[in-house]
């Protein structure tokens, strides 16, 4: 039987005794390995040919994987390829340059760096929200519905949703597609998946870069997915314009919100699950919220933070949340904050880098990692305080 014959994969060692002509086979050879060399050899048959004639010869063993083989280098990061594939709005671009700011590489981090300094004359341009609860608050649902409210208005949706880490094997199941069906369906948003790997502040460590990355690829709406709640997630305040909080109604003390020093920083309180017999315990907790809210300093003296209730699971309420985001962001644009609290994330961002700089030097530097290690048994056998220890760590930076 003729006909065009599939590509043939041959992994192995190749008892190929010379330079094999595609017509003592019946197939191209793509490529041409010397005898008793293991390798992977690959015929592709031509039209015309039989299948039978595009079989290479038998090998005479399995093959082996050669360990003491040199493997070639990888070629650098084309950061100027990559950046005009990315201001061209390419998602498969956007992965792979999320994929370089996330890595630990040192030559990695160099290009990153590159890269993002290209791209920002494209950032700055995109609403940037916050949204942070409780687990079980329905974080990942709201943003999948409020997501879809925003693409059929003609906005281009990034989510970039921080998942819990594992505190002893760094693992994270970066579920939240899974929550997020019809966004994570649609050409015009992009979810990006990152564990939070134990960085305090409910947002990865590469999460700013990230997020200037998806408004160079043309995405006008970013929102960033926190891990859960608490003082610890109140970073994300640092690089968003607009912080959300959602709540739970009939979840106990309302005022336990109050407490944890969250609401003083959000811009909006937001009832979820507002639906069916439901209602009326959303109404009552966001009374409370309304009540407490009087009692407490506004974050800024443009913006009084209102209470709203909504469902994500049928929509109601939607379209007034996102209308509550943009009069903010008009206050606050018209009032001049918008751009000081934007130029306030920028030192905020490069002091946080400067921490984490800091760090590396400390355990890629060989000699100053084995002095700290000493220091460490010295701390955990009682013989020197805390306090001098990281006194005498910190002058091994000067």
């Amino acid at each position: 039987m003729s006909g065009r014959v599939p590509a043939i994969h041959v992994f192995g060692r190749c008892n190929v005794s010379k330079n094999v002509d595609a017509r003592d086979i019946g197939a191209k050879q793509r490529f041409v390995v010397s005898p008793g060399h293991d390798a992977c050899c690959e015929y592709t048959g031509d039209d015309g040919l039989s299948a039978a004639s595009a079989v290479p010869p038998r090998l005479s063993r399995a093959g082996v994987v050669n360990e003491g083989m040199t493997l070639p280098k990888k070629p650098s990061a084309d950061i100027k390829l990559l950046t005009k594939e990315l201001r061209a709005g390419s998602r498969a671009a956007l992965a792979r340059a999320i994929t370089l700011i996330e890595s630990r590489r040192g030559d990695h981090q160099a290009s990153a760096r590159d890269l993002v300094q290209n791209l920002l004359p494209d950032t700055g341009k995109a609403v940037r929200v916050g949204i942070t609860g409780s687990p079980g608050v329905g974080k990942s649902t709201t943003i999948d519905m409020l997501g879809m409210y925003l693409i059929e208005r003609g906005h281009m949706v990034a989510v970039l949703a921080v998942d819990p880490s594992s505190a002893r094997t760094g693992g994270s199941i970066l579920g939240d597609k899974t929550r997020m069906a019809r966004l994570a369906a649609s050409d015009k948003a992009y979810i990006r998946p990152s564990p939070a790997s134990g960085t305090l502040g409910g947002v990865a460590a590469k999460s700013r870069e990230a997020m200037l990355l998806c408004e160079a690829a043309g995405f006008d709406v970013v929102l960033v997915e926190t891990v859960g709640i608490g003082q610890s997630e109140t970073a994300v305040c640092d690089m968003t314009d607009f912080f959300l909080a959602l709540m739970l109604p009939g979840a106990g003390d309302e005022l336990q919100g109050i407490k944890k020093g969250l609401v003083e920083l959000a811009d909006m309180i937001a009832i979820n699950k507002a639906d069916g017999d439901n209602i009326k315990r959303a109404n009552l907790a966001a009374a409370e919220y309304r009540g407490a809210l009087h009692i407490l300093a506004p974050r800024s003296e443009h913006w009084h933070p209102p209470v709203l209730t909504y469902s994500a699971l049928t929509g109601a309420g939607i379209g007034a949340l996102w209308q509550k985001i943009l009069d903010h962001r008009t206050a606050m644009s018209a009032s001049g904050e918008f751009a000081a609290r934007r130029r306030q994330q920028q030192v905020k961002w490069m002091w946080s880098m400067l921490e984490q700089r800091m760090m590396a030097r400390l355990r890629a530097d060989q000699a100053i990692r084995a002095k700290v290690k000493k220091i460490e048994a010295e701390v955990a056998d009682g013989r020197i305080t805390p306090a001098l220890a990281a006194e005498q760590i910190a002058g091994m930076l000067r």
